[in-house]
């Protein structure tokens, strides 16, 4: 029995043996101390889609060197949307001990003591964050973010399929495009399209214009192949479509597959957001979860994931270092002169965000 069994037990060695050699560990120099004191216990990452250094291409996974590094079990998992993030803390039907929210969202979880607080005097790669991105009004006391990545939102287009469009959000509705153009599948980031192009303020608190918004967005209908997330990538990268509003550091790694992609901001401005890591008040791994920020915030691991996700990095060694892929990169980091008319979105009274809700699932049915 046991000769007929030898051959299946080496193919299974030898199976798990490749599979274990498919990544290559790095070679970090890290700043911080890091024990094995929680080994074998586990972390609960809630990130969003396509935003951590995951091993692909050769790559740095990042989880897998904090697993290595610490003995803790990373479980990773992604949300689509702010609000989609929001509904399952809300729900509590799963317990998260990181999550990365956008300001906005921080803001409202903030409120409704849904945040844990974060002692960054423990965090000693804490001094790497830029001051500019400390303090402001999603954390105005500073004690339950760290910043993350930062980004504004413009428009990609593929210019071996249409000519260089109007840079205005206007070219969202240009008939030209039928069937070819994308808006965002989430309300704020949708209605923000309309409402730059109609002069109306992300954050107003005017029913009216949150209408008029919608009806804007209704007339796009016309225009529209359809709303999107990460679909995006695929559609645009292919060519399915041909223009759509997206984040500026997504462009940059759409155009590593497809060089006929183009961007730009829309002369009416745009948003901008900070995404910062956040503790949950329903965290079960508390001091696993300040061994992650810390390490997130290293200095070869903020490389990382800075390079591979492609959005402006608040971390001074990643911004000041010349090796570093996007250093100086005009979108990303653009000059005072060619920097766009930027608004955050704010945390808006309930019963504007209700409307706005029950607005979009309108325009979708619609």
């Amino acid at each position: 029995m046991l000769k007929k069994l030898l051959p299946l037990i080496l193919c299974l060695i030898l199976c798990m043996s490749l599979c274990c050699c498919g990544y290559e560990y790095f070679e970090l120099n890290l700043e911080g101390v890091y024990t094995r004191e929680f080994e074998g216990t586990e972390l609960n990452v809630y990130n969003w889609g396509e935003y951590i250094s995951d091993g692909s291409e050769g790559c740095m996974d990042v989880n897998r060197e904090f697993e290595r590094l610490t003995g803790i079990k990373v479980n990773y998992t992604t949300f689509e949307s702010n609000e989609t993030m929001y509904s399952q803390l809300k729900n509590g039907g799963v317990s998260y001990d990181i999550i990365i929210p956008s300001d906005y969202m921080i803001a409202r979880l903030k409120s409704e003591n849904m945040l844990a607080k974060i002692d960054t005097a423990s965090l000693s790669n804490y001094h790497y964050i830029d001051d500019s991105y400390k303090g402001l009004f999603f954390d105005e006391t500073q004690e339950y973010t760290v910043p993350y990545n930062v980004g504004m939102v413009g428009i990609i287009y593929n210019s071996a399929l249409i000519k260089e469009p109007e840079h205005s959000w206007k070219a969202l509705w240009d008939k030209k495009y039928e069937n070819m153009s994308l808006n965002f599948n989430n309300p704020r980031d949708g209605f923000m399209t309309a409402q730059k192009l109609l002069g109306y303020s992300v954050n107003s608190t005017n029913l009216d214009e949150w209408n008029e918004a919608c009806e804007l967005l209704k007339d796009g209908k016309d225009v529209l192949q359809s709303y999107v997330m990460d679909e995006i990538y695929g559609k645009l990268e292919t060519g399915e479509a041909a223009i759509g509003p997206y984040y500026a550091g997504d462009y940059l790694v759409m155009y590593d597959v497809n060089e006929d992609l183009r961007f730009f901001y829309p002369e009416e401005g745009t948003n901008i957001f900070i995404d910062s890591v956040c503790i949950p008040k329903c965290v079960k791994n508390y001091e696993a979860a300040m061994l992650y920020i810390n390490f997130l915030l290293e200095p070869d691991i903020a490389l990382a994931n800075a390079e591979y996700i492609g959005y402006a990095s608040p971390h001074n060694a990643v911004i000041n270092n010349p090796d570093y892929c996007y250093y100086q990169n005009e979108i990303l980091y653009p000059n005072q002169e060619d920097m766009p008319y930027v608004e955050y979105y704010h945390d808006i009274p309930e019963n504007v965000r209700m409307h706005y809700e029950d607005l979009w699932l309108d325009l979708k049915l619609y």
